[in-house]
């Protein structure tokens, strides 16, 4: 019998655990890293064996691809949306999250090490961010900020100052107005902000 659009009352409680276990994977990679964090823990925290979880996800590395994508659907902003106002919305966003920043900061970190699941994620990831960049800073600026940069000189250091302020908010939150920071980074650039 249907359930709701076709789908089937089991296929909708495998897609609810499903996302249950990625909320509950995000959770242990924050506490522990991705290396330190097993599919034990994992399927402990969802109230699964191993072997259930690994139903869902056959491999530790299938479940991070899919906390990764989880996470990007987050932040998703189509590409040609993308402007410098929405920038400073999604670093005021992230200081509202920092589990998740968390979460991935720390894959981040881990990812520049030969072999590791995610550095091609964050290899494409960062590429495409510095073509996203490039395109925002393009359509404010021109072909030159203010600064005398091009937009494709620029790009690199925006995406810097966005996840180095990440990790300076996460060591010290009391500290670093992330928000006010990132302001104060576009002023530089020759923003004019309200």
């Amino acid at each position: 019998m249907p359930y709701r659009d076709g789908m089937s009352a089991r296929t909708t409680r495998s897609a609810e655990r499903r996302a249950e276990i990625i909320r509950a994977a995000l959770e242990v990679i924050a506490e522990r890293g991705y290396r330190g964090a097993s599919l034990a823990a994992v399927a402990e925290r969802v109230g699964l064996t191993q072997q259930g979880l690994l139903h869902h996800f056959p491999t530790k590395d299938a479940l991070l691809v899919a906390v990764l994508q989880e996470r990007d659907q987050w932040d998703a902003v189509p590409d040609t949306q993308w402007r410098m106002d929405l920038l400073v919305s999604l670093v005021e966003y992230n200081a509202m999250r920092p589990g998740i920043i968390q979460t991935f900061s720390a894959l981040l970190g881990e990812s520049v090490t030969e072999g590791h699941p995610a550095r091609e994620y964050f290899t494409e990831r960062y590429r495409q961010g510095r073509e996203n960049m490039t395109a925002v800073l393009r359509a404010e600026y021109g072909e030159r900020l203010p600064n005398g940069l091009t937009p494709e000189r620029t790009a690199p250091l925006l995406i810097a100052v966005m996840d180095g302020l990440q990790y300076q908010w996460l060591l010290d939150p009391e500290a670093v107005d992330m928000p006010g920071a990132f302001r104060d980074f576009l002023r530089l650039l020759g923003e004019e902000l309200d």
